[in-house]
């Protein structure tokens, strides 16, 4: 918990201590003209331990305004809560993706992983997918239809063709709403050799409010190379890394298909949940006077106030 005004919380500690000494001088001195006057019987009464209403309503007063003191200080708590937001899953479909460091391959591990997404996102979270090589294109538009996400995941072509992440991702800024929560994860090697350059467009999605978190599919030095070229199966990881911090998202890495698998449940549940801070001031002043109300209407049962 942090405080917007801090200083109200000395003022209300010094205001409630000294409220809670006055209080107790006033009932000692009451108590001490009581026994002068009282007769033996009431004085052993009145000395015996018993419960003092004045003291215990006394006790709820300093409790109520110390309340005040707090909702004065601007309390604010950060909790995280479930947002429905559109999420976008960019899936690399270039000839890269063919490559086998990844079992069975970059591109099946990869779809696999996006299934997984779409088993652990939470209810009524949209999510859109699009397919990118050389150009990009529309698998599936922003929906909460499980389903329709899953039979989906059909059409997705085979690898195939150059990388244009920059076009990849200005398409699925393209299909996700105005305002609320909006994420694109970006699925892909991360060798751009096509299309506009990524690290000019991800700044561009991030000024007007969209999160990019990148997941880096395959290895670098495996030693492989590319199906049906004389490439090597790379992972340029420095560009992922630059797309996700310049979009305030997170990289990850994944090396094989288990991982990868895991990356994306987790992000699934991530990106349904956002972190805000909340103001408390409100409901602690209207406990501190509920509190307040309970003193006095317990004086007045009392017949007396402390």
């Amino acid at each position: 918990m942090t405080f917007l005004h801090p200083f109200w919380l000395l003022v209300g500690a010094l205001l409630t201590a000294a409220f809670a000494v006055a209080l107790e001088r006033g009932l000692r001195r009451g108590r001490a003209a009581l026994l002068t006057y009282s007769e033996l019987p009431f004085l052993v009464a009145a000395t015996r331990a018993r419960f003092d209403p004045a003291r215990a309503i006394g006790v709820v007063a300093v409790v109520a305004l110390f309340g005040f003191a707090v909702a004065l200080a601007g309390p604010r708590v950060t909790i995280a809560i479930p947002v429905h937001g559109t999420v976008i899953l960019c899936v690399d479909t270039s000839g890269s993706m063919r490559a086998t460091d990844v079992a069975p391959s970059r591109a099946q591990a990869a779809t696999a992983a996006v299934r997984t997404f779409i088993d652990a996102v939470p209810e009524g979270t949209r999510v859109g997918v699009v397919a990118f090589a050389g150009a990009a294109g529309v698998v599936a538009p922003p929906t909460s239809d499980k389903d329709a996400l899953r039979d989906a995941l059909a059409r997705i072509p085979l690898p195939n063709g150059g990388t244009a992440i920059g076009d990849a991702l200005a398409a699925a800024a393209r299909e996700l709403p105005a305002g609320g929560r909006r994420a694109i994860v970006l699925i892909t090697d991360g060798v751009n050799n096509a299309g506009s350059d990524p690290l000019t467009v991800a700044p561009q999605l991030a000024a007007s409010g969209i999160e990019i978190d990148t997941i880096g599919i395959g290895t670098n030095d495996s030693g492989q190379l590319i199906p049906g070229t004389g490439e090597a199966a790379s992972l340029d990881e420095e560009a992922l890394r630059q797309i996700a911090q310049d979009a305030h998202g997170a990289y990850a890495r994944a090396a094989d298909a288990g991982s990868l698998r895991g990356r994306l449940d987790a992000l699934a549940r991530t990106t349904a949940r956002e972190q805000k801070k909340v103001d408390l001031s409100l409901p602690v002043a209207l406990v501190a006077g509920m509190v307040l109300l309970a003193a006095v209407a317990g004086g007045m049962l009392a017949g007396r106030f402390p």
